[in-house]
């Protein structure tokens, strides 16, 4: 049997002087649990990995095992396979937006109703689209400013960690 790749994206770590987890402790999370060819990108909660698991569902409750023990804190951690992280990329170049772009990965995908609810809070300056588990943000200038944050996107639709778009693509580059 051959490993399955996952990226793995933590929500909330380093951000405060209460939720610190150092990369270092993050890829000895992950290889404590045996897991191989683990890799991060900046020290904000991306992780490359190869493991058994072929359940999105099983790789992330491993892992929230994991950093939870480690860390000291909860860590929800959402995964995605290159393929699905590559599709992400190609959904937002269709866009052809100009601004700030920011994903919310969804650690579950929304029904159609609640998909729908929250691009209707779209305005001509703040856009949501809403495809499977990802939510792209097409904002203005700046995201500190604007209404639609990954925090609207949880109130509505659960447990989500965002990241901008140059990230996601260096990650399409490195790493599928």
């Amino acid at each position: 049997m051959t490993d399955s790749t996952w990226i793995a994206f933590l929500r909330a770590i380093n951000l405060g002087a209460k939720r610190k987890f150092p990369k270092a402790e993050v890829i000895a999370a992950v290889e404590g649990l045996g897991w191989t060819d683990v890799r991060t990108h900046l020290n904000t909660g991306n992780v490359r990995l190869d493991c058994p698991l072929t359940d999105r569902r099983e790789v992330e409750a491993a892992l929230e095992t994991a950093f939870a023990a480690r860390a000291g804190f909860d860590v929800p951690t959402i995964v995605l396979t290159p393929e699905e992280l590559r599709a992400v990329a190609e959904q937002a170049a269709s866009f052809g937006h100009q601004g700030q772009h920011y994903v919310s990965f969804l650690k579950e995908e929304p029904s159609a109703e609640a998909a729908r609810g929250l691009e209707e809070t779209s305005t001509a300056d703040e856009v949501a689209a809403v495809r499977g588990r990802a939510v792209h943000l097409m904002l203005g200038e700046s995201y500190h400013q604007a209404r639609l944050t990954n925090a609207a996107v949880e109130k509505r639709l659960g447990v989500a960690t965002n990241r901008n778009l140059t990230v996601v693509r260096t990650l399409v580059e490195k790493w599928c």
